[in-house]
């Protein structure tokens, strides 16, 4: 068999990765994340162990990657539903509905996500933050911001201190307030986005997140590219904070060399 090209590599590797951000947040939400290790993600993603550790430090970063990947699709889908629209306003208030309704719908998931900021690793710079970082400064330059890089970390603060209002066990603010002390800051009216009257009672509880992970891959294409592991590697058993070592620094190696 000839070897793969640089491109078809750099594909497996895309879906590789994407599947596990997939199984983090489907595991995450159903079973919470203390009960969810490696071992369980890469198992539910279809891919070796090593991938984890070779894509990600540990399992707080790869929760963190996947919830973003998560919000920033989400807030993507929104912001592009029909009817289309170019007005700032209208699609501010599509942005805060999609983020709360995130809280409302992914509660377990987006409860461990806000807890995993407060750990010492921080907030995690990585593909998927970018990205959601990028559409929400665009959401707020359309809106009229004459300094979008500026009131961008004000927006994303609000949004995040009210998902954590929504989410604190014991004393959580209902979604409807919060709602309407954000649209009052931006100065949007009520029916503006998607109000809360105008969905199902206690929001969509949707399971099913696959259209948000591309990883799609017909049989034949498998079978003609070889395995799916640009590492070859394939240790027993992960720990759940287990660091990038010399095994996945090898592999990374290789995966390079094949590409090349």
């Amino acid at each position: 068999m000839s070897p793969r090209s640089a491109s078809v590599n750099e594909e497996l590797r895309r879906r590789s990765r994407e599947r596990l951000l997939q199984a983090a947040v489907e595991l995450v939400s159903e079973r919470g994340y203390e009960a969810t290790t490696l071992g369980d993600i890469a198992d539910r993603a279809g891919s070796a162990r090593g991938l984890v550790s070779y894509y990600f430090p540990g399992k707080r970063q790869l929760l963190q990657s996947a919830v973003h990947r998560l919000m920033h699709r989400t807030l993507e889908e929104r912001l592009e539903s029909e009817p289309r629209t170019e007005d700032g306003r209208e699609r501010m208030a599509r942005a805060i509905d999609a983020i709360l309704g995130l809280a409302r719908d992914q509660p377990v998931l987006m409860r461990q996500h806000m807890a995993g900021l407060l750990q010492a690793e921080g907030f995690v710079q990585c593909p998927e933050q970018q990205r959601l970082a990028q559409l929400l400064r665009d959401t707020m330059a359309g809106y009229g911001s004459p300094d979008a890089g500026t009131d961008y970390p004000m927006l994303r603060a609000l949004l995040m201190g009210a998902v954590y209002s929504a989410l604190v066990p014991g004393v959580p603010m209902p979604i409807p307030t919060l709602r309407a002390e954000l649209f009052k800051r931006y100065r949007l009216d009520w029916e503006m986005g998607v109000p809360p009257e105008t969905e199902a009672s206690g929001g969509t509880c949707e399971t099913d997140l696959s259209r948000f992970f591309a990883t799609g891959r017909q049989p034949e294409e498998q079978a003609a590219d070889g395995p799916e592991d640009p590492t070859g590697d394939r240790p027993d058993r992960l720990t759940d904070e287990q660091p990038v070592g010399s095994s996945d620094r090898q592999a990374d190696a290789r995966a390079d060399g094949q590409s090349k």
